[in-house]
């Protein structure tokens, strides 16, 4: 059976296991209050969150994080010149959840 992106109840894979509504909630009021630290960066033509995921974090499977942080759906192509927010601290972000 194949997993749909667009489940509230689709599980994350982290320890936890928590619903990925619940990892989104608190992974977005986390940032707004400035508890984890961020940079902002701006994509390029051909880049995708898996590939930025595996260069920043060392693991393209952590693509969502980048999705979740950056408000921007479950896809993991964007447009040139989306402006992505980035977790700069991953361990404190995944303990989130």
């Amino acid at each position: 059976m194949a997993v749909s992106r667009y489940r509230r109840d689709q599980i994350i894979g982290t320890p936890q296991r928590l619903a990925s509504s619940q990892a989104i909630l608190r992974i977005r009021q986390a940032i707004a209050a400035g508890a984890i630290p961020t940079r902002e960066i701006v994509t390029t033509a051909g880049q995708r969150l898996d590939h930025l995921a595996g260069q920043l974090y060392g693991d393209g499977k952590l693509w969502w994080v980048l999705a979740v942080a950056s408000d921007i759906g479950w896809w993991l192509q964007v447009p040139p010149g989306t402006r992505l927010i980035v977790p700069t601290d991953i361990e404190s972000t995944l303990r989130l959840v």
